[in-house]
């Protein structure tokens, strides 16, 4: 049976994640390195409801996101391979494909914990345009749309059903009164992420990869740029400096899993984000959900 590991990105943070992992053994090391590093408790932050009057105490805060989703999901994955387990490739949306190299073991827990601080402040310094998610549509009308728009392309290419758009805000109001879809919701966030609005942070955040090496992956990954299984780190590190100002290819990840008869699909974190795109795109897979200490085992 081929096993896919497979980690979430933002939009699947938990308040109360971190606790569900608490009794692992590297958990409290992980969080109070990080926390160093980050310069705020964030195991607290994984715990509380939003507090106004600090957005730095946020989870929803990008700057807070992207690290406690690591921390929780990286935790998660050494543990299952400490009793045993072990994928066959991995592949990881937007922020989750840094906890992929992670496991693959291209980089180690301290280089990922830096990377995340510049990638996440470089993603909320950006500041230009949107994202909105598109839900029920056809297919052909979006890509018309899209092409004929200016400013706006798709960030996220979630399965046959579900797409995220970025763009200016403008072009994105001005392609919600055209398309015909069930829902159009514009995001809370901080940029028009995975876009060419983030082309700037890209060439910054390309910059910083040059000093981190990337060793030989121990079993192959699927990149959001080019989705297609890799275990060349030169081209993992291309893959990776292109993947801030180029959509996440997710659909297509999934096509590329579909094709084994014999798939064992296991996301590892805090939520079944990817799982329920998975059991609506592709069928007769085997899904499990790697989530606490309580389900170290699939």
């Amino acid at each position: 049976m081929t096993v896919a590991w497979v980690f979430p990105g933002q939009g699947s943070q938990k308040i109360g994640m971190a606790k569900q992992i608490e009794n692992l053994p590297s958990t409290k090391e992980r969080f109070s390195y990080a926390s160093e590093i980050f310069d705020r408790n964030l195991f607290e932050i994984c715990e509380l409801n939003y507090d106004p009057t600090n957005p730095l105490s946020d989870l929803n805060n990008t700057r807070n996101t992207q690290i406690c989703l690591f921390l929780v999901e990286s935790i998660l994955l050494d543990a299952l391979k400490e009793n045993g387990f072990k994928p066959t490739y991995v592949a990881g949306h937007s922020l989750g494909e840094i906890t992929a190299l992670y496991c693959a073991e291209v980089f180690s827990f301290e280089d990922c914990v830096s990377l995340i601080k510049v990638r996440s402040q470089l993603m909320v310094n950006a500041e230009q345009g949107s994202m909105a998610a598109v839900i029920g549509f056809d297919r052909n009308e979006l890509n018309l749309l899209v092409k004929k728009s200016k400013d706006v392309v798709i960030a996220n290419d979630n399965s046959s059903s579900q797409v995220v758009l970025s763009g200016s805000n403008e072009e994105l109001d001005n392609l919600s009164k055209e398309i015909s879809c069930k829902r159009f919701l514009k995001l809370n966030v901080s940029g028009a992420f995975h876009s060419p609005f983030m082309d700037k942070p890209a060439v910054k955040f390309s910059e910083y990869l040059k000093q981190i090496k990337f060793k030989n992956p121990s079993f192959p990954v699927i990149s959001n740029y080019e989705p297609s299984l890799c275990d060349d780190p030169d081209e993992l590190k291309v893959r990776l400096e292109n993947q801030m100002c180029n959509g996440v290819r997710w659909r297509e990840t999934m096509d590329l899993m579909a094709k084994d008869n014999d798939l064992h699909f296991v996301e590892v974190g805090p939520s079944n984000v990817l799982s329920g795109l998975a059991k609506r795109h592709m069928k007769d897979l085997k899904i499990s959900q790697v989530s606490s200490s309580n389900q170290l085992t699939y």
